[in-house]
């Protein structure tokens, strides 16, 4: 007996070490939260997502973004590396591109090259034969682009795109997701949004201080960008010509347009009459949040096995608003069907529905 019960305490201590000492990856930082608002209000739980009609993708998977190219063709990256053409309803698909890497965003310049931030490659170009990918950049003075999220190109050519973390780069901690999650719980708010000037082959720093810097879109006079905060839950408005500016710094230049949100807003899309488009990848989950001025509990967590994380639900969730903040559109599926609804591509008569891990590109006749 006495042997048995010096046993069980060795395994007891050895078990307290490990989830006290194990290293882990992140140096989880403190900071705090207000109580998640729920599915209230403009966001009152509704049903409105839940009967997606789904286009085949015949074996790929993560229509993360869906955008129309100037050939009127429909485009959507997927995790393979695959950059998809087809038609608008589905038919003729066909690859147009593969990266090598995960593209998760893209749009268009003026000469049809596809601009897209791949996040293992940095910020590419692509001809409209697909045939040539150029590196744009992949640094900004000689610092590495870890993170390459979402991009949208400006009239004059200039293209805005979020680098969502300083600390994690998908190619070094087994992919996107795995990326995003350990740079969401440990805090450290390293995300920024650069700018990229074809002309003068220059990389510029325009906000930074950002906790894992998601979706970006361009105001209609495009003065200002709009870009998701994902692990704080909120919406900034930044103003374009700002230089280096740390969010967490009062400035004129960097309000809140959207705080305290139910769920982490992932991308954002411009869409018709002015509105623009906003996807949850998951809605909140309390004892996460609990977590937000707990760094050891945090730290603690990912030694445990993942089936013991605190990994929020599914929950299909898109919202679009208005450049002032007002809520326009909240359409839900609460039984999560659909996975991570990320944004909305909208045309004059459907929705498309991106999303990070769902087996098809799903769509709704547009109300």
């Amino acid at each position: 007996m006495k042997k048995l019960l010096g046993t069980l305490a060795a395994l007891v201590l050895l078990a307290a070490a490990y989830l006290l000492l194990w290293p882990v990856p992140i140096v989880p930082v403190a900071f705090t939260l207000a109580a998640a608002p729920g599915y209230v209000g403009v966001h009152a739980t509704n049903t409105k997502l839940a009967k997606l009609q789904l286009i085949d993708l015949h074996g790929e998977v993560g229509p993360e973004h869906i955008a129309f190219g100037p050939d009127g063709k429909l485009y959507t990256t997927v995790a393979s590396g695959n950059i998809l053409r087809m038609n608008a309803d589905g038919s003729a698909q066909q690859v147009f591109a593969n990266t090598g890497g995960r593209v998760l965003g893209f749009d268009f310049d003026a000469k049809g090259n596809l601009i897209a931030a791949d996040a293992v490659k940095g910020l590419l170009s692509i001809a409209p034969d697909g045939k040539t990918t150029t590196v744009l950049t992949d640094t900004i003075g000689g610092d590495p682009i870890r993170y390459a999220d979402a991009v949208v190109v400006a009239k004059n050519g200039k293209m805005y795109f979020s680098d969502a973390s300083m600390r994690f780069a998908p190619k070094d901690w087994g992919g996107t997701f795995e990326a995003s999650v350990l740079d969401i719980i440990e805090g450290a708010s390293t995300g920024r949004i650069l700018e990229y000037d074809p002309a003068t082959q220059a990389t510029r720093l325009v906000a930074q201080g950002i906790s894992f810097a998601n979706g970006v879109a361009l105001s209609a006079d495009e003065q200002f960008l709009f870009v998701n905060e994902t692990g704080k839950f909120r919406v900034w408005k930044i103003a374009v010509a700002a230089n280096g500016l740390n969010v967490a710094q009062n400035s004129p230049q960097a309000t809140v347009l959207f705080d305290n949100l139910p769920g982490y807003p992932d991308n954002l899309m411009r869409g018709l009459d002015g509105k623009i488009w906003l996807g949850f990848a998951k809605p909140r989950n309390p004892k996460a949040d609990a977590m937000a001025d707990k760094p050891w509990l945090r730290r603690l967590s990912l030694r445990l096995p993942r089936a013991l994380w605190p990994i929020p639900k599914s929950y299909g969730h898109v919202m679009a608003f208005t450049e002032d903040g007002k809520v326009v559109a909240d359409l839900q599926d609460p039984t999560g069907n659909y996975p991570e609804t990320t944004a909305v591509t909208e045309t004059k008569d459907r929705l498309y529905i991106q999303s990070l891990h769902a087996h098809g590109l799903g769509w709704l006749p547009r109300p």
